[in-house]
């Protein structure tokens, strides 16, 4: 199914933004990761703090075990970003499992999202919501890179499928554990 398929490929480039964003910012000191900065969150670090704690909320919740408000207890969880992507990493993880296990039927489910509020939403448009909220975050620690001495990683890029996009993607999906047919398999039958 066409649906399925989109999701399944927009949840890989997901992760692989993540990996290319946090691989770049890996190579910046403490200093630079907390440095005061101009955007929606006033250090890259709280930044990509916000990235995974809004992750932790909706996939939790999409897995029927809602963290809730607990997803934001602390509000920056990580001080150093090697754990932070290595917990990125693992949220990415878990959100491709969902959708490589979930039914179309599933997709029009309803989950709980707030503890102690019944407040429910599809689990097609949560998707969509933290597709985008993903999207809107790492611009913004894109943007503030280019404030650094590390080069901002390209990230608008998506799984083309011509032999020279992905031979530049090919060192990528290796640490990643992907292949070319997990993105588009199903939509090639």
């Amino acid at each position: 199914m066409i649906t399925l398929q989109y999701f399944k490929a927009q949840a890989r480039n997901n992760a692989w933004a993540n990996y290319r964003l946090l691989s770049s910012c890996q190579s910046l000191s403490k200093e630079e990761l907390i440095a005061e900065r101009t955007s929606f969150f006033p250090s890259i670090l709280m930044s990509l703090n916000h990235i995974i704690a809004v992750d932790w909320f909706y996939v939790s919740a999409l897995g029927c075990q809602p963290l809730g408000n607990d997803a934001f207890d602390p509000e920056n969880p990580f001080e150093d970003i090697r754990p932070l992507a290595e917990a990125q990493r693992k949220s990415d993880i878990r959100l491709i499992d969902f959708i490589e296990t979930v039914k179309p039927t599933d997709l029009t489910k309803l989950h709980v999202l707030r503890d102690g509020k019944p407040l429910s939403e599809r689990a097609d448009r949560i998707l969509l919501h933290l597709f985008q909220h993903q999207i809107h975050h790492r611009g913004q620690v894109h943007a503030m890179l280019s404030g650094t001495l590390v080069k901002p990683p390209q990230l608008d890029e998506f799984f083309l499928g011509n032999k020279s996009e992905q031979a530049a993607r090919k060192d990528d999906f290796a640490a990643l554990g992907f292949s070319e047919t997990d993105i588009w398999e199903d939509s090639e039958k």
